[in-house]
């Protein structure tokens, strides 16, 4: 039996439930490029009425980093209170280990992604970028160099690392992500491939409960109860709410528009049959509905 989701226009109509927001970037905030229309003062409209707001991405690059492409978008502190990234936690746990697999890591890596993703190992002692396959002891996955490369151009190098048990950190669990108007691949989408050949994967960020328990704390102790997550992925963001225990709320104009028959987020409501359909059949939980980020 599928259950009906309630569809808003703007968080005005709820805010009142909730004391603090985690919020997704690419496919809420922004598009890669500049922020979604209205955005900026949705954001300004939740602190002026006593949110907390703490932006949450899988972002594969530490906090200053994502803080200042915000900035360079218009995004400056003053829009937000917390940041958190799927690269700070992937950074944090090659500094610190989190338990016995990645204390077994050896020290070189392997880096399969853009330069602009160093900062996630640059300053790490005893890490040790490497060049080949044969040269490493683990791969760390950031994604893809060239927005219009694909699966196809990464198989040969997860090939060769497969075939040498190579264990792999991914440090962006999503599969896809808007760039634009682009629909581009992600480190998550390497990864499930490198799966598929028989490695062995871990991955920080979205939907991994550990991430949202750091949001916590940077959200000042508000209790799970008065937190809404908000993002535009069933696989990472509405699945991260259920995992940790609060409200998710889906945009519709994000990665899953095609799927719901929304063309043009600011004109089209989505088919809410559908959007019951696939949560029911992902066993997810979505407290409600909205097309695009707006107060």
């Amino acid at each position: 039996m599928t259950v009906a989701i309630p569809l808003y226009t703007g968080l005005s109509q709820l805010a009142d439930r909730y004391d603090g927001f985690i919020l997704d970037l690419w496919g809420v905030v922004h598009d890669g490029i500049a922020p979604y229309p209205g955005v900026p003062d949705c954001l300004k409209a939740l602190r002026a009425a006593g949110k907390r707001v703490c932006l949450l991405s899988n972002a594969p690059r530490r906090v200053d980093a994502a803080a200042a492409r915000l900035t360079e978008m218009g995004l400056t502190p003053d829009h937000y209170d917390a940041l958190l990234t799927s690269g700070e936690a992937t950074h944090d746990a090659l500094r610190d280990p989190p338990d016995a697999w990645h204390a077994a890591l050896g020290p070189k890596l392997l880096h399969i992604g853009p330069d602009r993703d160093a900062g996630v190992y640059l300053d790490l002692a005893g890490r040790v970028r490497v060049d080949t396959p044969t040269e490493a002891d683990f791969v760390l996955n950031t994604g893809i160099v060239d927005f219009d490369e694909t699966l196809a151009d990464y198989e040969p190098v997860l090939a060769a690392c497969a075939a040498l048990n190579l264990p792999m950190v991914c440090a962006n669990p999503d599969l896809v992500v808007h760039v634009g108007a682009q629909l581009v691949i992600c480190a998550g989408e390497l990864a499930r491939r490198y799966e598929e050949l028989g490695g062995d994967v871990r991955q920080h960020g979205k939907p991994y409960a550990s991430v949202y328990a750091r949001c916590f704390d940077l959200l000042g102790g508000i209790p799970p109860a008065r937190i809404l997550a908000v993002g535009d992925s069933l696989r990472t963001d509405m699945a991260g709410a259920n995992a940790a225990g609060i409200d998710g709320l889906l945009i519709t104009g994000g990665i899953h528009r095609e799927e719901l028959g929304v063309a043009d987020p600011l004109a089209d409501l989505p088919d809410l049959g559908r959007l019951a359909d696939l949560a029911a059949h992902a066993g997810l939980r979505v407290s409600a509905a909205m097309n695009r980020l707006a107060w």
